[in-house]
């Protein structure tokens, strides 16, 4: 491991420059005494490694000085083959550059190691899209990536889902992120960091002028919190309810995580009935009706009364949709009305015919 560790410091140095002790112990996950230790190894071992003093010091390699990639381990090797994703950097425009990357690779490495016949990719394959979904096109991909390379302003025209749906803005572009098999991108606009589903981009102008980034700027931290910030905001309300074992256990297959996650930690526990009382957060009370829907008669809303009554007027309009097998129609169709056998998918019958539950409206959930 200490050899490996020495290795990992002197490529730190070459990728990085000045570095200080407390930043390469840090960057190794070792205490600053060891990585002084290593630094000493390093010089016994002829590394031209100096330190320099002061408070913008730290140790650097001699100007010039280069080590070639040597030392790799099969492990290794086999890591760097399947850091290739053949499909994500055709769209970002790199599937040439990403395909003689490799065989250059190959060409360094010795025969062992070189992965004759492309032995990891027969055995590991990235599908990132999620399932049933189609891929979203994105024909501005490759030309947004060379403008984040390059460090370029862009002007997009956007389509969103508020009005007014489409706007054009100038961006200073941060970096791509594929989610899900989704491509997003971080940029600053006005000043704020904000996210842009690349699908989403009508238009797109690489602008002959440098773009701002902010120093420090974490693409991955970004993100990360970028996606923390949407979980906690688009559950707007909760909902009570009750649901039977077997149901709470299904939520985790049928519920996105956050409300199967919140559904599990606050359920109470099981009545004589096999029945859980919990709360489960909410992004819209029509919302909330779709996704209680996917448990049938398992799941009872206690709270809020409007979730309540939308899905106690759904189950009536589904009554009389779908009589017990069977039982006679309540009563025959109006004039006007189409007959059963005639009528489309979705259609319900209309209000005030013989008693009859007026149609509920389709419920719909954007995503």
């Amino acid at each position: 491991m200490r050899a490996s560790r020495l290795v990992s410091l002197l490529l730190l140095l070459q990728a990085r420059g000045r570095m200080t002790a407390a930043e390469l112990a840090d960057a190794l996950e070792v205490s600053v005494r060891t990585v002084y230790r290593d630094v000493e190894s390093l010089g016994a071992a002829g590394v031209p490694v100096y330190a320099e003093r002061g408070p913008a010091g730290g140790y650097r390699l001699l100007d010039g000085y280069r080590t070639r990639l040597t030392g790799l381990t099969a492990g290794e090797a086999e890591a760097l083959f399947l850091a290739g994703v053949p499909g994500p950097a055709a769209e970002l425009g790199l599937g040439s550059v990403l395909a003689t990357a490799e065989l250059k690779l190959r060409a360094a490495l010795p025969a062992d190691l070189a992965d004759p016949g492309g032995r990891i990719r027969q055995r590991f394959h990235l599908d990132a899209p999620s399932w049933f979904r189609e891929p979203e096109p994105t024909p501005h991909l490759a030309a947004l990536a060379t403008a984040v390379w390059e460090d370029r302003r862009v002007r997009v025209c956007y389509r969103r889902w508020q009005a007014p749906r489409e706007v054009t803005r100038t961006l200073d572009p941060l970096g791509v992120v594929l989610k899900a098999g989704r491509w997003y991108l971080v940029a600053s606009a006005s000043g704020q960091v904000r996210t842009y589903r690349v699908g989403a981009i009508l238009e797109l102008t690489v602008l002959d002028e440098p773009a701002e980034r902010p120093d420090g700027f974490d693409l991955a931290g970004c993100w990360q919190e970028h996606a923390e910030r949407y979980e906690r905001g688009v559950y707007r309300a909760e909902a009570r309810v009750r649901m039977t074992v077997a149901a709470l256990a299904r939520t985790t297959h049928l519920f996105p995580p956050a409300m199967s996650r919140a559904a599990q930690d606050h359920a109470g526990a099981p009545d004589a009935n096999g029945w859980v009382t919990t709360t489960v957060p909410i992004e819209s009370v029509r919302h909330g009706c779709v996704e209680m829907l996917k448990l049938g008669a398992q799941v009872e809303v206690l709270a809020p009364p409007e979730l309540r009554e939308l899905l106690a007027s759904t189950a009536h309009a589904l009554a009389a949709l779908y009589p017990p097998p069977g039982d006679a129609p309540a009563s025959e169709p109006e004039a006007g009305d189409a007959p059963a056998s005639k009528r489309e998918p979705g259609d319900a019958p209309t209000a005030g015919t013989s008693g009859r539950v007026p149609a509920v409206e389709a419920v719909a959930v954007k995503r």
